[in-house]
């Protein structure tokens, strides 16, 4: 069981052995908390890939659709087949006509022709195939799955590990300390996730549709699948930790390392500093500024929301100072 938030006090003092226990149990409570999660996304797997494969379904498709590589020389066979498929049945619908001069038995066989027929047609109607990564190996399948697994537990689980690396270092701060800490410990995992969907609906399709589309005319581009989900998690993971822009600078300005007055003089600085991470990423000049926008307004939130504090602060040390008399 987690050794409770709270239940050794700032003046307490443990031995080597009571701090190494506590932080046992706290390995503990942090990885069965990840092991059910991973348990959970290990058996909602086919919907975990189905998710982290649609940003490439959409490029990929658009792929094929040009021709590109195998499966779009498939693609470009099979419209060419429907194309004669088409026409073969706008000329047996014209035959099997009673005026159309051809005998009854010539009629009846086309009639027995059209539905055969129309069926071919509609199956090659299907649109592009291939949206699904590869794999080479055969245990690359399984090891591919209990890698996304592994990602998406390791979100899930997060504010339980956070939780309990509070809990751990808690004692460690004053009461003072402890009430501005538990707002940041609060907002990490909800700024991780808002930045894996930023990640996951901006970043990765644009990266996708540049690699995608690079030079493609002279390769035949397949996807494989372990190097998919490599560059997905590293991506999804890069921007969780970008978007955390807001508790390090919280955190340098409570620890007067900088204030929020310098770090408005100096904003400059950060339009280059978020110009340089969306430059980092792949993707063309109209993604660079996709990419740059949300990062800058981040870091203007940032300031924002530490002068605010800073000025709350401020406002409540000469109240303290009174009481204190």
């Amino acid at each position: 069981m987690a050794v409770a938030v709270g239940k050794i006090g700032y003046e307490d003092r443990l031995s080597l052995v009571g701090h190494l226990d506590e932080l046992r149990t706290r390995l503990m409570v942090s990885l069965a908390a990840l092991a059910l999660a991973f348990g959970f996304c290990l058996w909602q797997n086919h919907s975990l890939l189905h998710i982290i494969n649609r940003p490439l379904e959409h490029q990929t498709q658009k792929q094929v659709k040009a021709g590109h590589g195998p499966l779009g020389a498939t693609y470009t066979v099979q419209q060419s087949a429907r194309t004669v498929a088409v026409q073969l049945e706008h000329v047996v619908g014209l035959l099997e006509r009673p005026a159309s001069g051809a005998s009854a038995a010539t009629r009846a066989s086309l009639q027995s022709v059209a539905p055969p027929l129309h069926k071919a047609i509609s199956q090659l109607s299907a649109p592009p195939q291939g949206n699904k990564p590869v794999t080479l190996g055969i245990g690359e399948p399984f090891t591919a799955t209990l890698g996304i697994a592994l990602i998406f537990a390791l979100i899930l689980a997060l504010p339980v590990i956070l939780y309990e690396l509070y809990g751990f270092l808690l004692p460690a701060l004053s009461p003072q300390q402890q009430r501005f800490t538990s707002k940041l410990v609060l907002a990490i995992p909800v700024l991780f996730v808002v930045g894996v969907m930023f990640g996951y609906f901006v970043v990765l399709p644009a990266a996708l549709r540049f690699f995608e589309n690079f030079n493609s005319g002279q390769f035949n581009v397949l996807v494989q699948a372990g190097q998919y989900y490599h560059f997905a998690a590293i991506t999804l993971l890069a921007m969780g930790l970008v978007f955390q822009v807001p508790v390090a600078i919280l955190a340098v300005t409570r620890a007067g390392i900088v204030t929020p007055r310098q770090l408005r003089q100096n904003r400059r600085y950060a339009i280059l500093a978020c110009a340089s991470v969306a430059a980092f990423l792949p993707g063309e000049v109209i993604t660079m500024l996709l990419e740059t926008v949300p990062l800058y307004l981040l870091f203007e939130a940032s300031v924002l929301l530490a002068t605010i504090v800073d000025r709350r602060s401020s406002a409540r040390e000469p109240a303290d100072a009174s009481s204190g008399l």
